[in-house]
């Protein structure tokens, strides 16, 4: 499946108010509705999560200030819905649910919240942890709950879900066997198993894919060569494939598993010149969507940041 696609078109997107006025038009290589291949995103936006849907939409999550930026992926057009809580409060990963609502996680400030797709408004604040160190970095949605991870700490974040509406209040589930050094990026991205029973949380710095019990918060490793998933940040489960972002190393790496999560091979990988430390990845149709975060670029504040997608 090693395969290396090419950027075939660029639009542009201007920032528009909270409101959910439409952006002005961009400049694209294609017609409005063509699905533009790469989406500019407004200056200094640092985007480090992306979630689709419901419909051809897309949200971004900004390291920068923590606004949720909402792009329309047929024109490449876009506009910001929610303003944030400034750099002390930034947006990392994100998860959009079938009610029109953003499950976010907060990055250091050990917050999670939860925000109206449609009006930008907040809905629920979680003050997950006040220690450190602490990285709310991923979130995945589940029929019945919501499970945040921690890049510092041994943990996993839930906040129940019951009939579509979350819960006032968060638990914390200790994740047992899985070691962590708190001086490094530990649990990052998360996903569901194929059978849906338990978690795949991916350990960014050892490359570790582990499978992690919701329950008990026991964690087994899966048996994949550690160094195909170094760097390992945003993951996305389709069927049986599980898509693994690796931001520095510039490329998806794509893992058959069984239909229990608990064994797995690599079956290729997924490369693209647009790629620049890309860290999630989030799909509508036949495409991949990631964000290039451009980790360690000079004044990141006056730089422009993109949107490029793949095929599977």
């Amino acid at each position: 499946m090693n395969r290396t696609l090419r950027v075939v078109a660029t639009a542009a997107i201007t920032v528009a108010g909270i409101a959910l006025v439409p952006a002005t038009p961009a400049s694209a290589h294609g017609k409005p509705g063509s699905f533009p291949t790469t989406i500019t995103l407004p200056v200094g936006f640092r985007p480090e999560g992306i979630t689709t849907g419901p419909g051809p939409f897309a949200y971004l999550g900004s390291l920068a200030n923590g606004s949720i930026y909402k792009v329309d992926l047929a024109t490449g057009e876009g506009t910001t819905i929610s303003p944030g809580g400034g750099p002390t409060a930034p947006s990392v990963g994100l998860k959009s649910d079938q009610r029109g609502r953003l499950y976010v996680a907060g990055g250091g400030a050990g917050t999670g919240r939860v925000i109206d797709a449609r009006t930008g408004a907040v809905l629920n604040t979680y003050q997950f942890t006040t220690a450190t160190p602490t990285f709310v970095n991923d979130v995945v949605l589940t029929p019945d709950a919501a499970y945040f991870t921690d890049s510092r700490r041994p943990v996993l974040y839930k906040v129940r879900i019951r009939h579509g509406k979350p819960a006032a209040t968060a638990e914390t589930i200790d994740v047992v066997g899985m070691p962590v050094d708190p001086t490094v990026n530990n649990a990052n991205g998360i996903a569901r198993t194929p059978d849906g029973r338990a978690l795949l949380v991916i350990q960014s710095t050892p490359g570790a894919l582990w499978r992690v019990d919701p329950r008990t918060g026991a964690a087994t490793k899966l048996d994949i060569p550690v160094e195909s998933l170094v760097n390992g940040d945003g993951l996305l489960l389709d069927g049986r494939t599980l898509y693994v972002v690796q931001n520095r190393l510039n490329r998806i790496t794509v893992i058959k598993l069984n239909r229990s999560g608990t064994a797995g091979t690599v079956s290729g990988t997924i490369t693209d010149p647009g790629f620049d430390v890309p860290t999630t990845v989030a799909s509508f149709g036949n495409r991949l969507y990631l964000p290039n975060a451009r980790f360690g670029i000079p004044a990141p504040e006056t730089a422009t940041f993109t949107v490029v997608a793949v095929r599977r």
